[in-house]
């Protein structure tokens, strides 16, 4: 309240503000970790994995017991948050975001923040944005590189209006091929969350309006100006919504720098873990808790969610991951 740009009624503003998280990895646990300590009033945070070992090196908000016990990060992160500032709402979402639970998760939300670690989501995210005029903040890091941009339907150019097509897959660096050191992860945190704190009180005037590069590692920053929309922009200009009105979601995955693959039925369902896990007790070290089922099954760790995605870790072959999960889940 004593920075004058925010004051009594901009900490108000915050707390009367929900914003919705779209990934918990490196960037969500900041955003989530800062946004709270900044007195946002509700949190939506939507993750579709669990806590890992690996994971500690950069997302800020778990421990190890966290990753000892395979909490959802959505979960986990809820629970510390709690211990930070008990004084605002926190919503824990574990799934998948797609094109069937996209529009839901962002109604009601004053601004969504990217924290996912992958292009569809984003491209989804900037449909569903776009269509019902929600402001949203894209960022991305990885190595030391991270880039940031501020979305504001029919003000500002949309994701699409930059990068009018999603990189094709294996073209860009991933956590897998490149690592991902703390202090990018930091940085562009810091970008997105002050963006959205600006948005949230009401001085949009001081938004930097532009595609922010950085690499934290060789010294470098730049600013690249994005000032209109793009008129013919397929998303914003022809109100195309190609990611959102997509038949059906992508079934199966890599996970970036996991060794694993996600599989996502097409149809959003829910399971019976209790039934799930005694069905799969002749094989052994069958764990449950109430988010998630895991065991092990030769060389491979699965771990089933409710709403029946499952991971299949030790393997980056989806045609394996698929036979995996008909195998021991069902088809």
């Amino acid at each position: 309240m004593l920075f004058p740009e925010i004051g009594r009624e901009g900490q108000e503003e915050l707390l009367a503000s929900r914003v919705l998280i779209v990934g918990c990895g490196a960037l969500g646990a900041s955003h989530a970790e800062m946004l709270s300590r900044a007195g946002v009033g509700k949190l939506r945070i939507v993750d579709r994995d669990f806590v890992e070992f690996t994971n500690l090196q950069r997302q800020t908000l778990f421990k190890e017991s966290d990753a000892a016990e395979r909490m959802p990060k959505a979960v986990a992160a809820k629970t510390r948050i709690g211990e930070i500032n008990s004084g605002i709402a926190v919503e824990a979402v574990v799934a998948d975001v797609n094109n069937s639970n996209v529009e839901s998760l962002i109604d009601g939300c004053d601004l969504v923040i990217d924290g996912t670690d992958n292009f569809q989501i984003r491209y989804l995210l900037n449909d569903a944005c776009v269509k019902h005029g929600k402001k949203w903040i894209y960022g991305a890091a990885v190595s030391s590189y991270g880039t940031t941009m501020t979305v504001i339907p029919g003000e500002t150019p949309c994701l699409r209006c930059v990068f009018e097509d999603m990189p094709d897959a294996g073209s860009s660096p991933t956590c897998d091929t490149a690592g991902v050191i703390m202090p990018i992860i930091a940085s562009i945190s810091a970008l997105q969350v002050a963006e959205a704190l600006k948005i949230l009180v009401g001085d949009t005037a001081s938004l930097h309006r532009s595609l922010v590069q950085i690499d934290i590692w060789a010294n470098q920053w730049r600013k690249i100006g994005v000032s209109e929309p793009v008129p013919d922009c397929v998303c914003c200009g022809k109100r195309r919504f190609e990611f959102l009105d997509a038949e059906a979601q992508e079934f199966s995955a890599v996970l970036c720098g996991r060794n694993a693959v996600q599989i996502a039925p097409p149809r959003p369902g829910e399971i019976d873990l209790g039934a799930l896990a005694a069905k799969l007790s002749p094989l052994g070290d069958v764990k449950q808790n109430d988010y998630l089922v895991r065991f092990t099954a030769g060389e491979n760790e699965i771990t089933v969610f409710r709403d029946t995605r499952a991971i299949i870790k030790g393997t980056d072959d989806i045609s394996h991951a698929r036979s995996l999960y008909a195998r021991y889940v069902g088809s």
